[in-house]
């Protein structure tokens, strides 16, 4: 039965979890890679989809596919 309440059928639409940007450094081979992200911190992930040296987009520790290569720019308000 579908939900009447706006509020859940809102948080429905929202993707689970966190999803970052990072650099790949290397595929290791057993389906995992190394992972670059922000702040120097290097993690593990697991996939092999994205080559190295390319953004990729992390979501609960998963490549989920190639991320563009787009300008940073940090304002302060």
């Amino acid at each position: 039965m579908a939900t009447t309440n706006i509020w859940q059928q809102f948080k429905a639409l929202l993707p689970e979890g966190s999803r970052i940007v990072a650099i790949i450094k290397a595929n290791n081979g057993n389906g995992t890679s190394q992972a670059e992200l922000r702040d120097g911190s290097v993690i593990t992930v697991n996939g092999e989809s994205v080559a190295t040296g390319q953004k990729a987009f992390i979501q609960d520790g998963e490549i989920k596919g190639t991320a563009p290569s787009l300008a940073q720019y940090e304002v302060d308000v």
